[in-house]
């Protein structure tokens, strides 16, 4: 078994046990006893594949030297990262030519467009580098899958009304259930183009594969960034106007989310936040005392926690700064396929580069993923508007103001 089939495997049983927490809010007990048995099944396949990759030597000690450690922490070992790094730069020096039968899938393989796949060693590091920066997908679940399409169930967190007085003898009434919802995924192609130059084919094998990793983990980091912004711009935008617009939102979401919620905003955000004083002068922004590189504001009696994002990120959209909130864990679903594929050209054209003219290689990288809503309910995509603060009712200071912290 490779590590990315068991990053897998442990993603799975993340996904059983969030069942198996929803079964057993709803008091189902037989079906969350059914979870937790799958749960200690996983377990043991998970166990039993770390011993034994133990047993080749594939989780060492100590980093040191040699390859990178993959998204667990383990570094790649001779029949793991090694073979793949060097077959990998010997594909790349062939130009990614393959043999639609002969391709071996461990070595990379050939997808159903007769491009190179990317060897699983290798797309686990790529994974990791992808979360190793600050992405949106710290935000959303996250859900592995194999399959080019598919349905999953799901619980929302629904409100339950306790049981109706009845009368001796009288009937019962129907009481509120949980309710279940179906999500769809169909995974779809997304590329682009990296010109290399035809030197770094001369160059040893792990530069030309760091030069892959980093190219494709930044373009699967911004693509994800991107999709979930937009199921997020789906949301008809709400006008926050103010601090108290914030407040109100917040409340609206209701216990079901509020417990779990947090304000998401960017540059142009944190700028205007730290802007906000209560009636004795004092900042509404701050730092977690019990985490001090997270944010939260104070805004009266309650905690709001804080995540910035560059604007790069999330975009503010002329002066309207945006202003996420609530969970998007449960709003937001992210499908990861999971596989790289790469094609090149020497003679191509793309854009303003000419690859023949100047010497150049193009390599064409595609991933497969998908992003869909889950629960409206559990986020409001708002946004704050300095401007038409400005030219209205006041600046945003003076509406922070009258509240107290």
């Amino acid at each position: 078994m490779t590590l990315q089939e068991i990053y897998e495997l442990k993603s799975q049983r993340a996904g059983v046990l969030a069942e198996a927490k929803a079964l057993l809010e709803a008091k189902e007990l037989d079906a969350h006893q059914a979870r937790m048995d799958e749960v200690d099944k996983l377990n043991a396949q998970i166990d039993a594949a770390e011993k034994q990759l133990a047993e080749e030597g594939r989780f060492a000690p100590s980093f040191g030297d040699g390859p990178a450690p993959g998204p667990g922490g383990e570094r790649g070992a001779p029949g793991g990262y090694e073979d793949a790094v060097k077959a990998f730069a010997g594909a790349a020096r062939d130009r990614f030519r393959v043999d639609k039968a002969a391709g071996d899938f461990l070595q990379g393989g050939v997808d159903a467009d007769g491009g190179y796949v990317v060897p699983q060693d290798i797309t686990a590091r790529i994974i990791a580098l992808r979360e190793s920066r600050d992405s949106l997908l710290d935000e959303v679940t996250v859900v592995p899958v194999s399959a080019r399409s598919g349905r999953r169930p799901y619980k929302k967190r629904a409100q339950h009304q306790g049981f109706a007085a009845v009368d001796e003898g009288g009937a019962y009434g129907k009481t509120a259930t949980p309710q279940f919802g179906i999500m769809s995924y169909n995974v779809k192609k997304r590329g682009g183009y990296l010109p290399v130059t035809n030197e770094l084919l001369e160059d040893n094998d792990a530069a030309i594969v760091a030069t892959a990793e980093t190219w494709l983990a930044d373009e699967a980091r911004v693509t994800a960034n991107k999709e979930i912004l937009a199921v997020v711009a789906a949301k008809t935008a709400a006008d926050l106007s103010d601090l108290d617009g914030i407040l109100n939102a917040w409340i609206k979401l209701g216990s079901a989310f509020r417990a779990t919620s947090k304000l998401i905003t960017n540059d142009d955000g944190l700028a205007w936040l730290g802007t906000l004083k209560d009636t004795t002068g004092r900042y509404l922004l701050g730092r977690d005392p019990a985490e001090p590189k997270k944010l939260q504001l104070c805004i009266g009696p309650h905690i709001l926690p804080v995540k910035t994002y560059d604007n790069d990120t999330i975009p503010t959209k002329g002066t309207k700064i945006p202003m996420i909130l609530g969970d998007l864990r449960e709003g937001v679903v992210y499908w990861d396929r999971r596989q790289f594929t790469l094609k090149v050209s020497d003679t191509a054209s793309v854009g303003e580069l000419n690859a023949f003219e100047q010497d150049l290689t193009i390599w064409r990288g595609s991933l497969r993923d998908d992003c869909t809503a889950r629960d409206g309910d559990a986020f409001v995509n708002g946004y704050i508007d300095p401007a038409a603060q400005a030219s209205g009712s006041g600046d945003a200071g003076a509406s922070g103001g009258g509240t107290k912290g």
